[in-house]
This record gives C-alpha cells, sequence and structure tokens, in this order.
C-alpha cells in the first residue's frame, strides 16, 4: 500500500480525520472527498476544507444535494430534533442511502483520479444502529463497486471494529491526538471542538475520550 493512493471519504469530523491521518501514514498519496448534501451544519464543509488544506490533501467536494431532497431528517432539517432511536428504532440523524451513495460516489472518483483505495470511517463496534455502517454492508458494497467498474477496488474501514476510547487511542498513535480534539466537528449542534457535550455525538466522543486518557493515566487496557 505504501506506493498506492488512497481516497478518504472526508467529513472533516473524529472518525474521518482519524482516518485521513492513518491513510497518510499507509498510502504514498492521499485525496479526501467531502459530500455537500446540504447537511444542518456547513460549518461542517468548511472544517472538512481547513483540514485539508492544513495536511496538503487535494480536496474534492461533490454536490449531493438531492441526497437532502430525498431523505429529510435531523441531519438535514433544522425543524427535526436530533433524537435517539426508541425501542430498537433508528435515530432521527439516520440519513438513508448515504453511505451507499458516498461509497459509489467515491469509487468513481476514485477510478478517475487513479486511486485503487477507499477509506471510510464507519464503526459497528459502538454506532447508533445505522445499517449502511456495517460490516456486511461495506463488503457487499465493495464487491459491486469492483463489478459495477470492472475494478479492483479496496474499502478499507480502520475503525469498524474499534470503540470511540480505541479510536482516540489510535488518533494519539498516529500523532494526532490534540488535532483531532481541537479541528474536528462532530458535534450535532454544530461546535467544533469538544461540542456542546449534550447531543448523543459528543456524549459518545466524549465518554471515549475520558476512557481512553484514563486509560493511559493508569495504564490500564482498554
Amino acid at each position: 500500500m505504501k506506493d498506492e493512493k488512497a481516497l478518504v471519504v472526508f467529513s472533516g469530523g473524529q472518525d474521518s480525520t482519524t482516518c485521513l491521518f492513518w491513510a497518510l501514514k499507509n498510502f504514498k498519496a492521499v485525496e479526501v472527498v467531502t459530500f455537500d448534501y446540504g447537511q444542518r451544519h456547513a460549518l461542517e464543509i468548511e472544517c472538512a476544507k481547513k483540514i485539508a488544506e492544513e495536511q496538503n490533501v487535494r480536496h474534492h467536494i461533490l454536490n449531493m444535494e438531492l441526497l437532502n431532497q430525498l431523505a429529510p431528517n435531523a441531519l438535514t432539517r433544522d425543524d427535526i430534533a436530533v433524537e435517539e432511536g426508541e425501542e430498537g428504532g433508528l435515530p432521527s440523524t439516520f440519513v438513508p442511502g448515504r453511505n451507499l451513495l458516498f461509497l459509489s460516489f467515491a469509487g468513481v472518483l476514485a477510478s478517475q483520479i487513479g486511486a485503487k483505495h477507499i477509506v471510510t470511517g464507519v464503526c459497528e463496534t459502538d454506532f447508533s444502529g445505522y445499517p449502511d455502517c456495517r460490516d456486511i454492508f461495506i463488503k457487499s458494497l465493495n464487491v459491486t463497486l469492483n463489478l459495477s467498474m470492472d475494478n479492483s477496488f479496496v474499502i478499507h474501514t480502520p475503525l469498524m471494529w474499534i470503540d470511540k476510547a480505541e479510536t482516540w487511542a489510535l488518533a494519539d498513535e498516529l500523532g494526532a491526538f490534540e488535532y483531532v480534539r481541537e479541528k474536528t466537528l462532530t458535534c450535532y449542534n454544530g461546535i467544533i471542538a469538544d461540542g456542546c457535550g449534550d447531543c448523543p455525538a459528543c456524549k459518545l466522543r466524549l465518554q471515549g475520550m475520558e476512557t481512553y486518557l484514563h486509560s493511559k493515566e493508569t495504564g490500564g487496557v482498554l
């Protein structure tokens, strides 16, 4: 992989930024792609732009506004509250088809820029039940992409089987802990760094960070 190119699906959040640093360590060339689907906070795209510029990687921004039209939810509408799923249901932040579309378009872009590898920060360990974050979906789509374009893409999911504490540990191992903490946007309320502290994304991020830091200080095992 050291001699090949990777395309990172990049939102400017904790997970995708950790994946960016992982890709920079593992590939000769790295580019990133961000999707503008009319998300609730345009600041997310600005955050992604800034990180890409600071890390000196080519940044592609693709217009996906049709997704906003097709799938109204808490990430695309200010009048829909951010709520966790009840009784096993999906949270209001689930965007139907998002990763299916994002990774499909990432595959098209990857074929144009000569990237064999596609990197995404999806995770099945402490996710919100999103079906398009599951390992079985990624493996299935990888096969579909390769068949549809007669290519040999490899979709990498460095975070698939680790929780948020271990994601912080990976960022630290990559020398990017403080950068990820201070520069990324995970908060559903659009607050960079440690966020609002109240939304589900912030609570998960903060809990993971505190668990990792406690483990690091005490020499415990995650």
